[in-house]
């Protein structure tokens, strides 16, 4: 099997997006981007220093000014433009996606239409937010309140998912009204720059969004800059940690949306075979990057081994290979240095005593110049050990044994994570019953079927706070004014 070369002719002109310009020479120097199937370098990413930050600061500033006072309809009209224009490029973004990550093409395909529909949902909201009017006593008065725009938002976004979530956050920040200085990872900065060209030709205002590929040092100018209002970040814990520290200095508000190593609980009366191909799939969708993926599998005794079984049957037929090509179900990790940590993870694993099911090897022959790590299964994994507790992000899966229904809430909550779980069973009250006792910001019962763009999604714990998505998703992005004017006179003293 020979790998496809991607295509290096639909990717994007390299260089920043500030206002309408295209930024070629930066302050923070060149990062050679690697396409993580082959290793081959796609081309040299200019990331932004803080002094191209505050450039794009000071246009989203000056475009907001514009922005928040154009009429809601009108902002709609322009998310809708985008959210055509998605589409009409859906095979050519597909292909950056592709690129930039290793995303396998059934997945990649998906995306713009996901993408596409974010905008349209949240260009829905424009014309639909507004306040409320609020009673008063003992005095009469009219006291309401209106829902405002921050102003200048940035956005850091990851590399597992950069497109996605782009749109899960410019979606809601552009519709209240906000301008938007967006920062994608230097390992995959290639879709959102294409979605900021996209942007102009729908006809958004040059300024309202800029893109800024940028390492650390970049992230860290947007968050400490004076004149951004608001920060949301999508990410790990310790960065997330760095960046509330920053933040601090301005006092500036914090919207995260953080890792997870969520808990898919099996009982002994679900659909196992929908469990465990779910559960396993979950290691192909971008070879387990993925910070809402249940990639912590806790199976009752009665069906232990059985799922187990399996786990290890369907997991060889998980076709690992050429992420260009339509039958791949499963990609790279996204760099050389991934795939050694998650190695790392593999061989503590087993020294540790948990039982090797499937995988635990890199890719070899053809895929063996790429970061290609097998789909890997562990059983018998210690609740208190690092597989069972820490974020592996990657094609890892880690079973685990209960007896009851209060052992598996217990287990499934003895993590500092909250992000999503999982419940199998066909046992209506108990499915709910258990749902309402997780620790999570997000449960799925008996299959997951992606997050609708009306569906609140953020994390409870250490997996952050916030929401992206629905009505939640919107006030995400806007703060409230009260607005009072007494209709009596002051009681006289």
């Amino acid at each position: 099997m020979t790998l496809t070369s991607p295509p290096l002719e639909r990717l994007p002109k390299p260089g920043l997006l500030i206002g309408s310009e295209r930024v070629t020479t930066s302050s923070a120097g060149l990062h050679e981007h690697r396409y993580p199937g082959t290793g081959e370098i796609t081309g040299s990413v200019p990331l932004a220093g803080p002094e191209e930050i505050d450039q794009a600061v000071r246009a989203a500033r000056q475009a907001f000014a514009e922005w928040r006072v154009v009429p809601p309809n009108l902002r709609r009209r322009a998310m809708l433009r985008l959210a055509a224009l998605v589409r009409e490029h859906a095979a050519e973004l597909a292909d950056i996606c592709i690129t930039e990550n290793g995303t396998p093409r059934p997945f990649a395909d998906m995306y713009p239409e996901l993408v596409a529909d974010l905008f349209e949902y949240n260009a829905g909201w424009a014309d639909k937010i507004g306040g409320e009017v609020v009673p008063t006593w003992p005095l009469r008065a009219l006291d309401y309140t209106l829902e405002e725009p921050y102003g200048v938002v940035g956005i850091i976004i990851p590399w597992n998912g950069p497109f996605g979530s782009a749109g899960m956050t410019m979606g809601p920040a552009l519709a209240a009204g906000n301008c938007v200085v967006v920062k994608p990872p230097e390992l995959a900065p290639w879709s959102v720059l294409r979605l900021g060209e996209l942007a102009l030709e729908a006809g958004f205002p040059p300024g309202v969004i800029n893109v800024v590929p940028a390492g650390p040092a970049g992230g860290e100018a947007l968050v400490r800059h004076a004149d951004v209002d608001y920060i949301h970040f999508t990410g790990s814990g310790a960065t997330a940690r760095r960046i509330l520290a920053t933040a601090a200095e301005t006092l500036k508000p914090v919207g995260l949306e953080l890792g997870g190593k969520s808990p898919r609980i099996i009982f002994p009366d679900a659909d196992l075979q929908g469990a465990v191909v779910e559960s396993i799939g979950n290691l192909a969708v971008l070879s387990g990057q993925g910070c809402i993926y249940g990639m912590r599998i806790l199976a009752h005794a009665d069906v232990y081994e059985q799922v187990v079984g399996m786990a290890q049957a369907f997991s060889q037929h998980i076709a690992m290979g050429d992420p260009f090509a339509a039958t791949t179900q499963m990609g790279p990790v996204i760099n050389a240095e991934a795939g050694d940590r998650i190695m790392g993870m593999i061989e503590r694993a087993q020294s540790g005593g948990a039982r090797l099911v499937a995988g635990g090897v890199r890719g070899e022959g053809d895929l063996a110049g790429g970061s290609f790590v097998a789909p890997t299964i562990f059983a018998d994994v210690a609740p208190g050990s690092e597989l069972a507790r820490e974020e592996v992000f990657g094609p890892v899966t880690a079973i685990t044994r209960f007896t009851d229904d209060d052992e598996a809430v217990r287990l499934a909550n003895d993590t500092e994570f909250g992000l999503a779980a999982y419940i199998w069973t066909n046992d209506l009250r108990r499915a709910h019953v258990v749902a309402d006792r997780l620790q999570a910001g997000n449960i799925w019962i008996n299959g997951f079927l992606g997050i609708p763009a009306g569906a609140p999604f953020g994390g409870h714990k250490q997996s952050g706070y916030g929401r992206l998505g629905g009505r939640e998703g919107i006030r995400e992005f806007t703060r409230t004014k009260n607005v009072y004017t007494p209709f009596d006179p002051p009681p006289s003293m």
